[in-house]
């Protein structure tokens, strides 16, 4: 009997929180997920690769002696699969060579001994089909809720597109599958350099230049290591809607979501008094758009007043645009008082409107649906006090201190020129 009171105790003031306090917000991250780090490392073993300008040796050779000190770092958690390209094929026929590439090592708990001699019998052979390989890759890591990684080492861009690899990389974004790809270049080209830029912008990885092999090692163990900090879940898919009070309500964390072009979806954060919210978005460019694009984060009051704003535009081949904001209650009461000069109560919103907005326009022939993906990061944090400014004053008081300052500048200005040129007269 005593145990059933205090369960209906309990129920109780459950149910009396959730009244008062109104709906729980939607959580990002509800379970822990388990998975392992997955990562596969696709290496160029094309012909160009026999180039000897890294250090005095052959670029195979010095990708070889990184992989060796890779694979013995590794992490016992980490998956890890190797994936050549250009490696088997020694003959002309393009079509057959563009079609050569190989998983040497499939992706799961490593076997050192076998990954090392696999590594090792590589020459440098055909064609480079970077396009196919990543595709490839990204069958290999499968699916799951944990984001993976490519790491792509190559000298030289893709000489057998279709399919071209930045396309690739767009598709593969477009796909919602959590996959990042990471590229490292070997040669100093700027075609190259564009193109590897392209990949990682596409899927939100980075581009690295390695001109030496301890920047290849070293570059290679910390793109590793990155894979089993940075999203170890997949972020949560939510729907926005057309209008702040039908919006989902949202907790901090990392959601996907897809939005139509030129449209505007609402979504909601709490923010209690004594709070900092800060939220960003990025949206991929995963199909060709007319130039001169962008995207505008704001939030809003619940009267639809705007409290802050974050944008970003881009005229070219920009494949991803992010922007971001930070509003706290305080920043947004000390603005209102300086910018709105006719008496209105101050609204204290408890729950504010996060707008995504795009300006993309489709060219001709480019399907319109599915939405361009969207990832929406939301934290809400303790404000932090912004730092007091010198007060100069404003109106007739800053008018006459500006004033009295350029009168005593002048002052002292025509004193020192008639002192200097006295002294010259004399001497």
């Amino acid at each position: 009997m005593i145990n059933f009171r205090r369960s209906a105790a309990v129920l109780i003031g459950l149910l009396a929180t959730t009244a008062l306090t109104g709906p729980v917000p939607a959580a990002a991250y509800e379970e822990p997920v388990a998975e392992p780090p997955r990562v596969e490392l696709v290496l160029d073993v094309s012909g160009s690769m026999r180039a000897a300008d890294i250090d005095g040796r052959s670029r195979i050779s010095v990708a070889q002696q990184a992989f060796n000190e890779v694979v013995d770092a590794l992490p016992e958690e980490t998956q890890l699969g190797i994936r050549v390209l250009g490696a088997t094929y020694r003959g002309k026929d393009k079509k057959v060579g563009c079609q050569d590439t190989q998983q040497i090592v499939p992706v799961g708990p490593v076997d050192r001994a076998q990954a090392k001699e696999a590594v090792a019998t590589l020459r440098p052979t055909g064609f480079t089909p970077v396009g196919l390989a990543l595709r490839s890759a990204a069958q290999d890591l499968g699916t799951g809720s944990t984001t993976r990684r490519i790491v792509l080492i190559t000298d030289g861009e893709d000489t057998c597109a279709p399919p071209d690899p930045c396309e690739v990389a767009r598709e593969l974004a477009a796909q919602g599958t959590s996959l990042v790809v990471d590229t490292l270049g070997l040669a100093p080209d700027e075609k190259v350099r564009r193109q590897l830029l392209c990949i990682a912008s596409a899927t939100g990885g980075t581009y690295t230049a390695a001109q030496s092999a301890e920047e290849l090692t070293g570059r290679i163990k910390q793109l590793i290591e990155r894979a089993a900090d940075t999203h170890t879940r997949a972020p949560t898919v939510v729907g926005g809607t057309n209008a702040c009070d039908s919006a989902p309500l949202l907790a901090p964390g990392v959601y996907a979501a897809r939005e139509a072009f030129s449209e505007h979806r609402y979504y909601r954060v709490p923010v209690r008094p004594g709070q900092e919210l800060r939220a960003s978005v990025s949206m991929a460019l995963d199909r060709p758009v007319n130039r001169d694009y962008g995207v505008l984060l704001r939030a809003t009051a619940a009267d639809g007043r705007e409290l802050v704003r974050g944008t970003d535009a881009g005229s070219g081949r920009a494949d991803v645009l992010s922007a971001g904001l930070r509003w706290s209650a305080t920043a947004d009461d000390e603005d209102a008082a300086e910018t709105d000069q006719t008496p209105a109560p101050v609204i204290e919103p408890t729950t504010v409107c996060l707008v995504v907005s795009n300006s993309f326009a489709p060219r001709p022939g480019t399907a319109a649906t599915p939405g361009m993906p969207v990832e929406l990061t939301i934290d809400v944090v303790t404000a932090a006090p912004a730092p007091d400014g010198p007060d100069l004053g404003r109106g007739w008081v800053l008018l006459a201190l500006l004033t009295v300052a350029g009168l005593l500048t002048g002052l002292l200005a025509g004193l020192l020129t008639r002192w200097w040129v006295a002294t010259w007269r004399e001497n």
